[in-house]
């Protein structure tokens, strides 16, 4: 790829509008790699050893239904070694040093079965790019897994050769899909709540925002009620905070308001 085109590249992902927008453009182009199937995560809500909330992280993956239900949801990244890696690192690496510590017997009894059960679904070979956080709370991570057929010593080599065009594509990604909306439809919010929320992150009272709505106070509490309910907290503060972490309020919003995610 010319620098020419991966500028083009970047600037088309930059430019995306939605996070779907943003992560079709840079799995497309990691599949002309050799890497069809990605996964990525992300979470501001990182406490501790735990990413948090599931319902609050960003889970994005090309992978098989199935498998992704496995993975994500059923918990299993958890177990694996590159996501312990991806913890404690900022960076990337091929899974090659899986592959030597799973051979020498380095790996604990958990991360050696993960390791046999993505290899029985054909998960072997790939790259993982750690990103670096400002916030202690933040982390995000990307999986590229090698399409059937390459090998480490495969893998090793395209990394080798295109590890910049890579990571370039890759950081673009992430640092455009965290300012996006965060959709879902475990937290979603309606155009009035996040008016309502909007207004009170603005300092105004419920009698003010209930003026500039044009609706009762009585009306305004329910929608700031269900607010706190669809963005699991239990103040208006809270709400506020976490609208305002997860992009849901104070942003142009894609019309597909409750896209699944």
């Amino acid at each position: 790829m010319t620098d020419m085109t991966l500028l083009t590249l970047l600037n088309r992902i930059a430019a995306a509008s939605s996070i779907d927008d943003a992560w079709g453009i840079a799995t497309d182009h990691f599949a002309t790699l050799g890497f069809q199937r990605v996964n990525y995560g992300f979470t501001r809500f990182r406490h501790l050893k735990t990413i948090g909330d599931p319902d609050d992280a960003l889970f994005l993956s090309t992978c098989e239904p199935e498998y992704v239900k496995r993975y994500f949801r059923g918990g299993f990244y958890a177990k694996t070694p590159v996501f312990r890696w991806a913890e404690r690192s900022a960076g990337a690496c091929t899974w090659t040093w899986v592959k030597e510590a799973f051979e020498a017997g380095k790996l604990s009894a958990e991360e050696a079965e993960a390791v046999r059960h993505n290899a029985s679904m054909g998960v072997t070979a790939g790259i993982s790019v750690s990103f670096p956080e400002v916030s202690l709370r933040s982390k995000g991570a990307l999986g590229l897994i090698a399409d059937v057929g390459l090998s480490h010593a495969d893998v090793d080599r395209i990394f080798a050769a295109r590890q910049e065009e890579i990571l370039a594509v890759a950081n673009m990604m992430h640092l455009t899909i965290v300012h996006l909306p965060q959709l879902s439809r475990h937290r979603a919010l309606s155009p009035r709540q996040r008016e309502a929320l909007e207004w009170v992150a603005d300092g105004k009272t419920t009698q003010d925002v209930a003026l500039l709505m044009g609706v009762s106070p009585a009306m305004v509490e329910k929608h700031l009620r269900l607010a706190r309910e669809a963005l699991a907290v239990e103040t208006t503060a809270q709400a506020v905070a976490k609208g305002a972490l997860l992009n849901m309020i104070f942003q142009r919003l894609p019309d597909a308001a409750h896209a699944a995610r």
